[in-house]
Parts: structure tokens; sequence; C-alpha cells
């Protein structure tokens, strides 16, 4: 009679549990107490969606400000209007396209160069030469500038100097005097993301510290904390960004010492040593550079032609072999040595401290892209069901340059910006599905 007495108690439990089905709510959709009618996107080549080494139409149809802006419009954002080439130059700048592997299985790649927007190309006195798009004109949100340094913003020649700004310009060089800053803010919005400042690390990081400079850390200063004075004056709410660690990108994780060692010394097992050009401190004063054996502390970057290694060259000790000995090392250009690697770490921090104090003074949201980006190197990220990391192609998320974001990549910048937007002005954007976004682009 127990027996019988229990079975009924848990038979009677059962029915009463699928009466009761489980319901998840999702939040509801809501801006917050952020204004999205007019939203903006401030800042270079990664806000105007630059991919695969250029500017070309389905990079900037997939920039993380046009993701941002169409989940906004869930919300009542309003219209967002990027500055796009035609589908009759859709390839725009040009860009590199992936077209097989060796059999070694080094990629190959080819540059893209028909139906680009190239329309001419002038040279300014002084500067030198510089490319010229088709003109945009019409609105624009999307104010994404590829190559522009927070340095340059208040440069009124700027617009003569640079392709990308010249072409959103009414004027030819040299007769625009437009600044960046002004040019953005010249008419009105309620909601801006700023993004800033990568390439004032970025350039001198990319060039092996052999050219370009890091900004001054007092002039970032100055500049970041007025642009954000500008974009806030008439009441706007945003979102910035930290600038990312630069070795946290494939572009000098790919091409190791080690891997340029090994190649070496199947041919000839006697070698010990890689030897490079390298920097004799990490303070900014010190500009001395002298020859030493490499380490794997020092990295090489992407576009290294390991093909010149042991090619016999002319030196002070007669003809040696490139790269092999302390009289011909490997040139400054092609290594981000252990101490530029010191030197442009601790100028990113002191940016990113400013970042942070600018936004924080004035309430923005803030996307940390230096610990998100840091994480993928470290760890990966496994969302939506799709695992993607930091590594060069196969990693999904950078694309063919290793520098820039593939459309996978943009897709996960735009939901860190929502999730830092709805966390800072009580809103409830959604994010993205982000297996809706590919990778690297593989031969057919």
């Amino acid at each position: 009679m127990k027996t019988l007495k229990n079975y009924l108690y848990i038979s009677a439990a059962l029915v009463l549990l699928a009466g009761c089905k489980p319901s998840f709510e999702t939040p509801k959709a809501n801006k917050g107490t952020a204004d999205f009618t007019r939203y903006i996107a401030v800042g270079n080549s990664l806000t105007a969606g630059y991919a695969d080494g250029g500017l070309y139409l389905e990079g900037q149809q997939n920039s993380y400000p046009s993701i941002i802006a169409k989940q906004m419009a869930l919300v009542g954002g309003g219209k967002f209007t990027q500055p796009l080439f035609t589908e009759a130059q859709a390839n725009g700048s040009g860009y590199l396209k992936l077209t097989g592997f060796t059999p070694t299985g080094s990629p190959i790649t080819t540059t893209v160069t028909e139906n680009t927007a190239v329309r001419d190309q002038v040279t300014i006195p002084g500067f030198g030469n510089v490319i010229l798009y088709a003109k945009y004109s019409g609105d624009i949100n999307n104010y994404g500038v590829p190559g522009i340094k927070l340095q340059q913003i208040m440069y009124a020649p700027y617009g003569n100097l640079n392709g990308y700004f010249e072409r959103l310009l009414p004027g030819a060089p040299p007769t625009n005097s437009t600044t960046y800053l002004d040019f953005v803010t010249a008419k009105d919005f309620t909601f801006f993301t700023d993004w800033l400042g990568n390439n004032d690390a970025l350039g001198y990081a990319t060039s092996g510290g052999a050219a370009d400079a890091l900004t001054d850390k007092t002039q970032f200063a100055q500049l970041y904390t007025l642009s954000i004075a500008k974009l806030t004056e008439k009441g706007a709410k945003g979102a910035v960004a930290t600038i990312p660690d630069v070795t946290a990108i494939p572009y000098f994780n790919t091409v190791t010492v080690g891997a340029i060692l090994a190649g070496v010394q199947k041919a000839n097992p006697a070698v010990k040593d890689i030897y490079i050009s390298a920097r004799a401190s990490a303070d900014i004063a010190t500009t001395t550079y002298a020859p030493r054996a490499a380490t794997a502390a020092d990295l090489v970057v992407l576009t290294f032609p390991s093909s010149k290694i042991g090619q016999m060259v002319n030196s002070p000790a007669g003809m040696v072999p490139y790269g092999l000995t302390p009289y011909a090392p490997i040139d400054n250009q092609y290594v981000l040595d252990a101490n530029e690697i010191a030197l442009t770490k601790d100028y990113v921090t002191d940016y990113n401290k400013t970042i942070k104090a600018a936004a924080a003074a004035k309430g923005l949201a803030v996307f940390d892209a230096f610990t998100f980006l840091n994480e993928i190197k470290a760890h990966g990220i496994l969302i939506d069901g799709v695992s993607a990391n930091s590594n060069y192609i196969s990693g999904g998320i950078f694309s063919l340059d290793g520098v820039h974001l593939t459309p996978r990549g943009y897709a996960m910048v735009a939901n860190e910006y929502i999730k830092a937007i709805n966390k800072t002005y009580n809103a409830s954007i959604p994010t993205v599905n982000i297996s809706n976004y590919r990778g690297v682009k593989f031969p057919n």
C-alpha cells in the first residue's frame, strides 16, 4: 500500500509539473536612456570596414557601425548611410584575395585590381603622391577614414593628403581645408561611436619601428579630450573603444623567428641564429640600433619576404648571407623587436588611460578592445556555435592583411559595442548572430 501511495504522489507531481511549462522571456528591445535617431561613427580604417589590405564594397557593407546601426533600428534608430563604392567600382582601392596554398601550406594571395574606384593620382609638394578615389556626395553616418591618426583630426590640409578623406569632401587637392573633426560634427547627431587612436601606435608598429612615429602622449591626451568635448557639446551620448595591443594581431604572430630558423636549418644545420637590427633601448629618446641574435620575444611582420634569408648581399665584411650574420641583419622594417614592443605597449597603455578617463568624465560607454582581443589571442572564443581565434586565416576573425577584421570579426566588435552601450544606457539592443558572418573567404 505504501508503495502504491508513493506512486500516486509521484504521478500527481508529474502531472503538476507537466502543466507548468517553463518559459524564457527575452528582454524587450529598448533604447534605454540613449537616443539613436542619428547615429554617427567616427574612426579610421576599422570603422570604415577596411579588410584584406583595402577598402571595398563588401567590407564597407559589413563594417561594425553598419551592423550596430541595424540593431539600433530595432529600438528606434534612424537611417544609417555609408559612403559606399558603387557596384561598378565595388573593388574600391583593390584588395587581397586568397587564391590557394603552396605545397607547404603557405597561403597564396593576389591583388584584385579590376573594377576599382581609383580615379587619379596627384602629387602634393612636400608630401608625395596621393591616390584619389571616386567622389562620394550625400548623407554620411559612417565617417571612418583609413589611415587617419588622432594627430591629424585638426590638421586643415589633411583632406588633400588622404584620398579616403578627400573623396568625402567637395573640393579637390590642394583646395581642401576642412578639418576631420569639423567635418564629422557639421551636422547634428544624437549618438556616436568613436574608435580613433589606433593608427597613432599601429603605424609605428607595422613599420617595425622604422617609419612613422608614436604620437606624443601629451598631444594624444589633448586631442582626444578635445574630440570628445566636441562630440558631446550638444548633448550627444556615445561609446568609445580602447586601442588594441598591437601584438595581439596575426600580423606579428604568423611569421616567427623560430620558423625562419627551422627553415634555414633544414638546408644548413650549422646555422644557430637569425640576426636582426634591434633597438638598443625602450627609452623613446634613444634611437640607437645594433645587430644581435633574434629571440622569440622579437616579432617578425607578416609581409617579411622570407626568400631573402641566406641570399648573398654586400656588407662591410664583404659578401655575406642575409640575416645569418651580424654583418647583414634582417632590416629593422621587418621586425618589431623586444624594445620596440615594450615602447609601443607603454604608449598604448597611456593612450588607453586617456580614453577611459575622457569617457568617464562624460559618462560614455567603453568597449575595451585591448582586453577583448588579448583574451581571444590567449584563449580563443566560442560564440553562437562558432569557434574563432586570432590565428592568421584559420582563426576567422582577422582578414588577409593580418591587421583588419573579417565580417565575422567586425560582427564581434559590433556586439561588444552593443553590450557596452546596453550596460551604460540601460538599453536592450539585441546583438547579432556571429554565424551569419563569414571569416576569410577561401577559393572555390
